[in-house]
């Protein structure tokens, strides 16, 4: 029986458990699992040798055209199509999506429709359009409107078809944009910018230091999911008429060889090169700006120090 003021005896000593009797974890079989995988594996073997041996890939045209000067700069050109066409996409996506924010109920039924006509038609339709843009519009005014008119340019000396090409995708592309601002803008909660402009900072170093560090990490997943659909967009400039891009130069090409598909293949190699840089690079911006959440996976330092501790314990 305890004294009073000493503590009681435990009713039961902790024995160690040593290193034979303690429980292997054994992962579970999965048999349906390996069968599966077994037979994907057989399934591609096959696709796999069956392309390589089945002459009407035209193997031969492929490696010819693959990095064929005309192919190249068409390469080349459906970057600098995507480069620009994002680049304005972006400006003007986060410009509707700060209009949509707004309080003014004149520039957001302003930004609703813009949405509501670039979303809600093709843009292959909006492309065509932007082809015959020279044609609806013969000149280019500048002036005075119902007045003076001080500058006339013809439409055609001044906008080239790249540049119609650019404007038509980075217009369309721009009402998505917008929604992905605006939703990555939406996640940030307001009591974070109240915050801030209590603090006494500006709206700029608001948005620039606190809101968009945060927003990012919901604004760059889509992004760049529309960055590699824009590359693949860019296939349809030839609506404007822009021929000069990769999938309709490579079609040229094919129309002099008679044999579509090693120019197909040529096409598909360039944007699956393209889309896996793009991938990359998505990667690792989304590492950049995933810091600090609670789904990182754990640092190097703390996983080889978990290790050294369970050898210890061990």
């Amino acid at each position: 029986m305890a004294t009073s003021g000493q503590p009681a005896p435990a009713s039961a000593e902790i024995v160690p458990v040593s290193a034979q009797e303690r429980l292997e974890v054994v992962r579970r079989r999965r048999p349906g699992n390996t069968v599966a995988a077994v037979v994907l594996v057989v399934i591609t073997a096959l696709f796999l040798y069956g392309a390589a041996t089945n002459p009407t890939y035209g193997w031969p045209d492929f490696a010819r055209y693959l990095f064929d000067w005309r192919v190249i700069e068409a390469a080349r050109n459906t970057l600098l199509l995507t480069v620009f066409s994002m680049l304005g996409a972006v400006v003007l996506g986060v410009l509707l999506a700060l209009m949509r924010l707004s309080p003014n109920r004149v520039l957001q039924s302003s930004a609703w429709v813009y949405l509501w006509v670039f979303r809600g038609t093709p843009v292959y339709v909006q492309l065509v359009f932007w082809g015959l843009f020279s044609t609806i519009y013969k000149e280019i005014r500048l002036g005075i409107p119902f007045g003076p008119t001080f500058a006339t340019f013809s439409t055609d000396s001044v906008l080239t078809v790249f540049q119609l090409a650019v404007i038509g995708l980075a217009l369309n592309e721009a009402a998505y944009m917008a929604e992905i601002v605006r939703a990555g803008l939406s996640s940030v909660e307001n009591g974070q910018g109240e915050a801030a402009t209590a603090l006494g900072l500006s709206w700029w170093q608001t948005m620039s230091r606190i809101v968009l560090p945060q927003a990012m990490r919901v604004i760059i997943p889509p992004t760049g999911n529309e960055v590699i659909s824009m590359l693949k967009t860019t296939s349809l400039v030839t609506a404007v008429p822009y021929s000069l891009e990769l999938y309709t130069r490579t079609r040229d090409i094919a129309s002099e060889t008679f044999n579509p598909i090693p120019m197909l293949l040529v096409a598909s190699a360039w944007y699956l090169l393209f889309t896996s840089l793009l991938m990359v690079g998505q990667y690792y911006l989304e590492r950049r700006f995933a810091h600090g959440t609670t789904r990182d996976r754990p640092s190097r330092r703390a996983r080889a120090l978990s290790r050294v501790a369970q050898k210890e314990q061990a």
